[in-house]
C-alpha cells in the first residue's frame, strides 16, 4: 500500500490546516492510501495526528521560536494587515520514522518555524517524490502570504511594500534568495488549488519550469450537508420567517484582507432601497471574538462566536438563505466550500479561487471586484429570486461532483503513483 506523510505547521487552525486534516482522511478511508498526518505544533487532541513535538522540551523550544517569529518580526514589518513570515528559525525532520517510511511526502503550510529554506533544502536527501500544495502566496515570494496588487515575486522581490527599510537589498530580497538556492536542487510537484493561484504560480520567478496540478482542497461531505432549514434555525434560536444573511468572520473596518468595509457598505446600500424592508432581514455572524468595538449594522445582527464544532457550523449555513465572503484575495477559502455543500449559495467577489466554486447566478452571485454595488445587487438578487430551491440543489451538486472526498482523493492518488511510477 502507498504510503504518504504529509506535513503541515499545525494540526486543523487555519484554512492549510484542515484541508490537510481532510485529505489525510480522505486518502484513508476512501482511496485505501496508508496516510498519515505529521504537524510542527499539535493543539488538538487528535490520534490520528502525529507531531514533531512530542515530548515538553521540544514543544516548548517549538513555542518559543513561533512566538519568537512574531515578536522580532514587529521591528521590521509596517503596520498592516499583511501576513508575512521570515525564515530565522527551523526544524530539521529528515531523521523522523515517518518521514522516512514514506514513499512521498506532501508538503502544506510549513511557515512559523516549521520548515525554512535550509530545511526544505535538506528533504532532497531523502532522494523521495515531494507534492508541495500551496495554501497562500508564501512559497513563491519573499515572505508575504497575501500579495494583492505587488509583482515584485515576478522578479526577485526587494523594496518590499509591507517591510519599514524597503530597499532593493532589504529582507524580502534576501529571503527570495535563500528560497531560490534551496528550490534548486529540490525537485517537488505543485499542487494549486485553484486555478488562480496557478496562474499566480506561473508568474513567479522561483517557480519557472515547476509541474503545476491543479486539485482542490476537499470536506467532510456527510458532515456539510443540506439539512432542513427550520429545524436548523430551530437548533440555533434564529427567526423562523426572516430571510438570513450568513458571514464567517469578525468584520472590522480595519481588516484589508477580508474586506469588512466593503461588507457593511453593501448591507447599508442594501438597507436603503425602498424595495427591501430591513425588519425582514438578520445578518448572523460567527467567528468573532467578542461583540465589543463592532459597526452599527442596519440589519438586526447576530453574533455566534467562534464555532468548532462542524456539526453545529453546518447548521448555521443550512439555517441561513445566503453566506457572503467579501474577501479581496483568497486561495479557495473552505467557507464557501463549506456553505456550498450545505446547499446554501454564495455571494462573493470575483477573486482569487472563488470562481473555481461559485458559478455566477447559478449557485450564487459573483460581485464585480471591490464594488459594495454590485454586492449589493447580488443580495437583492437572491432575495427576489424566484425558485431559490433550485440555487440550493445547484450548490450541493457543484460540491459532489468537483470537491467530494471521492473526487479529490483519486487525483491526489493518480499524481502519487505517476512521481513513483515515472520517478
Amino acid at each position: 500500500m502507498l504510503k504518504v506523510v504529509h506535513l503541515n505547521t499545525y494540526d486543523g487552525n487555519g484554512g492549510a490546516g484542515r484541508a490537510c486534516l481532510r485529505l489525510n482522511l480522505a486518502l484513508n478511508e476512501v482511496a485505501e492510501v496508508n496516510s498519515k498526518l505529521v504537524v510542527f505544533y499539535k493543539f488538538g487532541q487528535n490520534p490520528l495526528v502525529k507531531t514533531f513535538t512530542g515530548n515538553a522540551v521540544k514543544r516548548a523550544y517549538a513555542a518559543f521560536t513561533i512566538l519568537g517569529e512574531r515578536l522580532l518580526a514587529k521591528r521590521y514589518l509596517k503596520p498592516v494587515k499583511i501576513p508575512f513570515s521570515f525564515t530565522w528559525f527551523g526544524t530539521s525532520i529528515i531523521h523522523h520514522p515517518d518521514v522516512l517510511a514514506a514513499d512521498v511526502i506532501h508538503l502544506h503550510w510549513v511557515n512559523h518555524s516549521f520548515l525554512n529554506p535550509k530545511h526544505l533544502a535538506e528533504l532532497a536527501k531523502l532522494n523521495k517524490p515531494i507534492v508541495w500544495t500551496f495554501h497562500d502566496s508564501n512559497a513563491f515570494t519573499g515572505g508575504c502570504h497575501v500579495r494583492y496588487t505587488c509583482d515584485h515575486f515576478e522578479k526577485s522581490c526587494g523594496d518590499c511594500p509591507v517591510l519599514i527599510d524597503a530597499n532593493p537589498d532589504d529582507l524580502s530580497h534576501k529571503i527570495w534568495q535563500q528560497k531560490n538556492a534551496a528550490y534548486q536542487n529540490l525537485n517537488f510537484q505543485i499542487i494549486a488549488p485553484s486555478s488562480w493561484m496557478k496562474s499566480s504560480v506561473l508568474r513567479s520567478s522561483l517557480m519557472k519550469g515547476r509541474q503545476i496540478n491543479i486539485i482542490p482542497n476537499t470536506l467532510e461531505t456527510d458532515v456539510f450537508q443540506p439539512q432542513n432549514q427550520k429545524n436548523a434555525r430551530l437548533k440555533l434560536n434564529l427567526p423562523k420567517d426572516k430571510f438570513i444573511f450568513l458571514t464567517g468572520f469578525m468584520p472590522s473596518k480595519k481588516d484589508s484582507h477580508k474586506g469588512a468595509a466593503y461588507l457593511l457598505e453593501s448591507l447599508e446600500l442594501l438597507a436603503a432601497k425602498r424595495s427591501i424592508d430591513p425588519k425582514n432581514i438578520e445578518l448572523v455572524i460567527f467567528g468573532n471574538r467578542n461583540t465589543e468595538d463592532v459597526p452599527v449594522f442596519p440589519f438586526k445582527t447576530t453574533f455566534l462566536g467562534t464555532i468548532k464544532d462542524d456539526q453545529k457550523l453546518a447548521a448555521c449555513y443550512a439555517a441561513a438563505d445566503a453566506f457572503l465572503i467579501p474577501s479581496l484575495e483568497d486561495n479557495l477559502p473552505y467557507t464557501v466550500m463549506e456553505s456550498l455543500a450545505c446547499g446554501t449559495p454564495v455571494i462573493a467577489f470575483t477573486t482569487g479561487g472563488i470562481p473555481d466554486m461559485v458559478s455566477h447566478q447559478h449557485n450564487g452571485f459573483l460581485a464585480e471586484y471591490r464594488s459594495s454595488q454590485s454586492f449589493c445587487e447580488g443580495m437583492e438578487w437572491l432575495i427576489n429570486y424566484p425558485v431559490k430551491e433550485a440555487l440550493r440543489e445547484n450548490a450541493r451538486e457543484t460540491v459532489m461532483q468537483h470537491f467530494s472526498e471521492k473526487v479529490i482523493a483519486q487525483k491526489h492518488l493518480e499524481l502519487y503513483q505517476s512521481l513513483i511510477t515515472h520517478g
